[in-house]
């Protein structure tokens, strides 16, 4: 445990994030976090209970005086996104290690997990600070958000039993979210047979590194480069133009993360070996200068490496290079009715070919339901152009904005009271459970807010430490004030 944490306020929130990092709890391998959360319920006396899904369900009984008020759920995810600037740590086994950096609290070379850590442990620190007052309360803490809302799906009708939800997985203090995209995950994947490699041709590995990554929902409009469409736009060229032939490909890992690093072997003709390392510095310095404002540390190198004795056969190379290059990448449209809003955006989030298989992985975001299905059925269009299977799976509903709802206009009203401005009223482009949860508990009145959290889902993930401590008194002040029955 970094013990400095605990000098920060507000303490028991800090001290359960501290505990958090020392659970390795990257998601679908959560038990170590849970086993914690459990422990923490049996010594403050919590009732706890599980589903049979994973998620953890605290109850806490009203504070004096405040039995009337209608029950509230806090609610937030136990799994965080694993990435890594050091190949060797291995989230499984390793704690992570957070450094308090000039106002900041990250982690060592790798994602702090304050998405959604600490919103949890603010939950749990609203049962242990003295002087908290509240209704009737429950604290959801659902399972594998990230890689695919396991536990959000997995929620059943009357496990809950409270009426208003307030989600703590936004990332920027002051803002209120009242909406959120939907999504839907599109899995390319395809059978391939190889050749020997032809005669007289030298062994090469393309690397694409030092790229940003961040979040596919929340960083995907700041223009950031994606490794695996760099990857494949250089590999295009090396085949139409220096004759090149590949071996494998693999870039990319996490459905939800803007991929930050790819890798190809492929082979050369020895003739035209060294026009194509020519190439390869015109191109770095090209796409260099075209993200300019956004990824000043990209690298785009190739090395020799042993010839590979087989690459993948023409066809099946080329169709594969066309689909991923044809793939739409990025902010796709913007928001007709929220000035700075994402609508439709979709990430090219990882492309493998080795050992026989090809696939890729899309992550593909909407506000807008339809135009979520119009472009899974513009994937499956590519697909089939390139001769390519393709399922679309594990898709979940959009949040759809209700200004009227009470505890939003609760929170308004706190707000503005407690710090002298009006919150901003937001959507967000990302997939909060707000809107599985509305599926399964239509009538729940829901918002969410959180701190200010920069970069998650990249290794230089960090937290704002004065906005935990504003972000945690006005979630004290918002159950203080959460309306009667």
């Amino acid at each position: 445990m970094n013990k400095d944490l605990l000098k920060l306020y507000p303490h028991d929130l800090w001290e359960n994030f501290a505990n958090l990092c020392d659970c390795p709890h990257p998601s679908k391998h959560e038990d170590a976090a849970i086993k914690w959360m459990k422990q923490w319920a049996k010594d403050h006396k919590v009732k706890v209970e599980q589903d049979k899904t994973g998620n953890l369900l605290f109850t806490v009984p009203a504070t004096k005086g405040m039995e009337k008020c209608t029950p509230v759920i806090l609610q937030g995810h136990t799994d965080m996104v694993p990435q890594a600037d050091d190949p060797k740590f291995d989230f499984l086994k390793n704690p992570i290690e957070p450094i308090i950096d000039k106002g900041w609290v990250r982690a060592n070379r790798t994602t702090l997990g304050a998405d959604n850590g600490v919103g949890v442990c603010a939950a749990l620190a609203c049962v242990t600070t003295p002087g908290v007052k509240h209704g009737p309360l429950e604290i959801l803490v659902t399972v594998d958000e990230e890689t695919g809302m396991t536990g959000a799906f997995g929620l059943k009708k009357g496990f809950v039993k409270g009426k208003i939800l307030i989600n703590l997985d936004s990332e920027t203090e002051g803002e209120m979210y009242v909406g959120c995209a939907g999504g839907m995950d599109a899995n390319f994947e395809r059978k391939y047979t190889t050749m020997p490699t032809p005669a007289d041709m030298k062994g090469f590995q393309l690397t694409v590194t030092g790229l940003h990554g961040g979040h596919s929902g929340m960083d995907i409009n700041l223009g950031r480069a994606n490794a695996n469409k760099i990857a494949v736009r250089f590999l295009t060229k090396a085949v139409k133009e220096y004759g090149a032939c590949v071996a494998s490909v693999c870039g990319g890992s996490l459905r939800n993360a803007i991929p930050r690093e790819a890798m190809s072997v492929l082979a050369v003709p020895a003739k035209k070996a060294t026009a194509f390392k020519t190439f390869t510095k015109k191109f770095e310095t090209m796409v260099k200068a075209e993200f300019s404002a956004t990824e000043e540390n990209m690298s785009v190198t190739v090395k020799s490496v042993d010839t590979p004795k087989k690459v993948i056969r023409t066809k099946a190379q080329n169709q594969f290079l066309n689909m991923i290059f044809a793939i739409p990448n990025g902010v796709l449209r913007m928001s007709d009715s929220m000035e700075n809003l994402v609508e439709t955006s979709n990430n090219v989030a990882a492309i493998k070919a080795e050992n026989g298989v090809m696939s890729a992985i899309c992550l593909l975001r909407s506000s807008v339901d339809s135009a979520k299905d119009a472009l899974g059925d513009r994937m499956t269009a590519i697909a089939e152009l390139a001769e390519c299977g393709i399922e679309l799976t594990g898709a979940y509903p959009g949040w759809k904005p209700n200004m009227e709802s009470p505890i939003l206009k609760t929170c308004q009203k706190v707000y503005k009271k407690k710090f002298n401005q009006e919150p901003k009223i937001m959507a967000i482009h990302a997939g909060l459970e707000c809107g599985l949860f509305g599926s399964c508990y239509p009538d729940w009145d829901m918002v969410s807010f959180g701190p200010t959290i920069e970069h998650p889902h990249s290794p230089v993930e960090r937290v704002n430490i004065d906005s935990v401590g504003k972000f945690f008194d006005f979630l004290v002040e918002v159950l203080a004030n959460v309306p009667k029955k």
